[in-house]
């Protein structure tokens, strides 16, 4: 069964809004998010919007978190027909807000459930809520837990300790950016990386070569990074795998997965700012004995 792809940001940043509605009806909308782990996860407030929403609409794709959902409420539709191979994700998750947007300019309570928090590496739940206020109706994202937040806790990350870098991987590879290596570096979704097309699920180790050729400018070959998964159920442990940069090509992933790079560098004293902040300090002090 195909899972939610969330939308890569290198594309999703150059789409057209859709077109507004007339319809002066009131409906509403929240996008909420069920966590990453089944049960454990969910918040009081997300179960409150299935709970009293007229219809829910699922971006999930594990039948038995499709099954659990349908237990809390009885107008479940999922979402995950309208993926195609070859079809563009893009075109899927505008008919994706297009079934939304009918329903809440139907004057229904409308909530869109979605994997994790509703509002990551997502550009459907974004939009939705874009047009519905667009439009005059109430609607709302709540926050919940990201694979993101599981990933730190699992990997014993603290992001303020050596800074952390996020990209969805294919941005790496289509636009000009800048790595730190002396921070950590994640990489979203790399099993797509190189897919211009939107409507490939997997690329193959081609891809992911020129990739590595790209992330060799900054880290050895031999640097060891972490190819994470978090659990989705309370019976699994997340999945951990550490190999050397130069075999990714060869190492088998999912859309699902994410890559962690670990600092290659150690953090570099900047002389100036500091001989700069020392000399404040030293005005500060003398204003203060003055």
């Amino acid at each position: 069964m195909l899972r939610y792809r969330k939308l890569p940001y290198y594309h999703a940043m150059n789409t057209s809004p859709l077109p507004p509605s007339n319809d002066l009806r009131r409906g509403s909308l929240a996008c909420v998010g069920m966590g990453m782990t089944l049960g454990s996860h969910l918040t009081p407030l997300a179960r409150s919007h299935i709970e009293k929403a007229d219809v829910i609409f699922a971006g999930l794709s594990d039948g038995i978190v499709q099954m659990w959902l349908q237990r809390m409420h009885p107008d479940v539709r999922s979402l995950q027909p309208y993926y195609k191979e070859g079809k563009s994700r893009m075109k899927t998750y505008r008919e994706w807000v297009e079934l939304i947007m009918t329903e809440v300019r139907a004057g229904k309570r409308v909530c869109g459930v979605f994997y994790g928090h509703p509002g990551i590496f997502a550009w459907s739940p974004h939009k939705a809520i874009e047009v519905a206020r667009a439009e005059g109706f109430e609607a709302h994202m709540e926050p919940g837990i990201s694979a993101e937040d599981c990933l730190y806790a699992d990997l014993g990350i603290d992001p303020g300790r050596f800074g952390c870098q996020h990209f969805e991987a294919s941005q790496l590879l289509f636009y000009e950016r800048r790595i730190d290596p002396a921070g950590y570096l994640v990489l979203w979704q790399v099993g797509l990386v190189g897919d211009r097309s939107l409507g490939r699920f997997q690329t193959g180790p081609a891809y992911r070569q020129v990739l590595v050729d790209l992330l060799s400018q900054d880290y050895p070959l031999d640097h060891e990074l972490i190819i994470y998964r978090g659990a989705t159920l309370p019976i699994d442990k997340p999945r951990v795998r550490r190999v050397p940069l130069r075999d990714l090509p060869h190492v088998p992933l999912t859309a699902e997965e994410t890559v962690v790079l670990p600092p290659a560098q150690t953090l570099k004293l900047n002389v100036a700012l500091r001989e700069r902040l020392e000399a404040l300090d030293k005005l500060e002090k003398e204003r203060t004995l003055a």
